[in-house]
């Protein structure tokens, strides 16, 4: 905080008779650190799929069936997490949710049952449902308009980016690697770190400013920004959603991207290991690259989002605009790591793409705040859901492709396999530019909430 009381994301206070609290940022805090833990621990399987395709002697299609099975109950999840978090509120949903998967993640280390791998799976993905769509209503209630773009970002693709980025280092190079922990052992110690978490974030969270005594009255004037606070509950009107022809195009603009990003969160360590032949400890780190792109995307994107949409006054091209951008050139960037033959050169390609494919991120949490407005949980558990199935289809799909593109040889009586990865790269690329192309389609201003609370210009 400066010395007139402003933040770093220009969430300028309301001249009141006292300064305002600062509690919204103990809530950006907890949802920060949420984020941070859902992606460390979902991103674990890009370390885990080689040694549980080991272990059981599942082929590329076979992992990635068990692998899409968190997005069975994750997209099942998504809608009636939204509606509970929109007429309840984010705290309790989300507080318990954490404790869920992480006690999931625990127990997942206790077993070498091939069916409860599959069922903890479906458990994962079930209690991680809820959560970005509770976050999503945390920052429309918690911070003003002006800045929450940006705050979004943050939470949404830094935070989230960098804790899948720090999963591969933490579980990979460090507890396995450094502390020579096998991967049931390491994986308890990750989800033991979730249950403390969630524990101090039931104790420290709460839904809205009304909610939380500490918050004064110079604070809920920031946050409204000097408007009449209006109540941060309410139901969606289906019938308006389903004639939403933005909404539509925004659902098959989530299905590619979330369907392609599913590739960087257990594919990455077969891809390393495989196209390059490094080992776990150097695999574990290549593999974060991609995920500190989109980390660091997310910083850059959300503060684009709020910096344009200022400079033109345009809400609806600032938004589609910069998500179209980011997909483009991300296109770009994996087909040029496609031709690469050095790992790092690769890895810098991958993590490029990241970084401006994940610049949309806020963007998409940006949008589903516009067109929901009281519902936006609701909005964003459908737009989530749609990215959920594609998290279903892909990991089948890829590892179809990855089958297909593998050539095996017996070498003194020894069966060796080579992949090309090139096919498995160029349909990734081709998502991403569908994906741009969607961007175009969608108005954020033709909010699904009628009267609209916010004026979106």
């Amino acid at each position: 905080m400066n010395s007139t009381g402003s933040s770093p994301y220009n969430d300028r206070p309301i001249a009141t008779n006292e300064s305002p609290t600062n509690v919204r940022w103990l809530m950006f805090a907890l949802a920060c650190g949420t984020s941070w833990f859902l992606y460390l621990h979902r991103y674990a399987w890009n370390i885990l799929k080689p040694a549980i395709q080991e272990e059981y002697g599942l082929s590329e299609t076979q992992s990635g069936f068990v692998f899409s099975l968190f997005y069975w109950t994750y997209a099942a999840g998504q809608i009636p997490s939204g509606i509970v978090i929109d007429l309840f509120g984010p705290h309790l949903f989300l507080g318990v949710s954490i404790l869920l998967w992480s006690a999931a993640l625990v127990t997942f280390g206790m077993t070498t049952d091939l069916t409860v791998v599959k069922g903890l799976r479906l458990l994962f993905g079930a209690a991680q449902a809820g959560c970005y769509p509770g976050l999503t209503k945390a920052t429309r209630v918690w911070f003003p308009l002006r800045s929450r773009t940006t705050v979004q970002g943050w939470i949404a693709t830094t935070c989230g980016r960098g804790g899948g980025a720090m999963s591969s280092i933490i579980l990979g190079s460090f507890l396995m690697g450094w502390c020579g922990l096998k991967w049931q052992s390491a994986i308890a110690v990750m989800g033991l770190a979730g249950l403390v978490f969630g524990v101090t974030f039931l104790l420290l969270f709460r839904s809205s400013p009304a909610e939380h005594p500490r918050v004064n009255e110079a604070e809920r004037s920031l946050i409204s920004e000097g408007t009449a606070v209006q109540s941060h509950t309410g139901a969606l009107s289906w019938s308006r959603a389903v004639r939403s022809r933005s909404l539509l195009c925004f659902v098959v603009q989530q299905f590619l991207d979330a369907g392609s990003d599913v590739a960087f969160v257990y594919l990455m360590g077969s891809y390393f290991k495989s196209r390059y032949g490094l080992d776990i400890t150097k695999i574990g780190w290549l593999a974060s690259l991609p995920l500190w792109g989109g980390a660091l995307g997310g910083i850059a994107g959300g503060w684009l989002n709020d910096r344009v949409i200022r400079a033109t006054g345009n809400r609806r091209w600032s938004r589609s605009g910069i998500g179209f951008v980011g997909k483009i050139i991300g296109c770009a960037m994996l087909l040029l790591a496609s031709q690469q033959d050095v790992a790092i050169a690769a890895g810098v390609a991958l993590m490029a793409a990241k970084f401006f494919s994940d610049w949309s991120q806020p963007t998409v949490w940006g949008t589903c705040t516009d067109l929901g407005g009281r519902c936006s949980a609701t909005v964003f558990s459908i737009i989530n859901t749609s990215g959920t199935i594609g998290g279903v289809v892909m990991p089948i799909i890829f590892g179809a492709v990855l089958d297909a593109s593998t050539t095996k040889i017996v070498i003194d009586g020894a069966t060796e396999s080579t992949v090309n990865w090139t096919p498995f790269l160029c349909l990734l690329a081709g998502m991403y530019l569908a994906s741009a192309l969607a961007w175009l389609t969608i108005d954020c201003t033709k909010s699904l909430e009628e009267p609209a609370p916010e004026s979106l210009v």
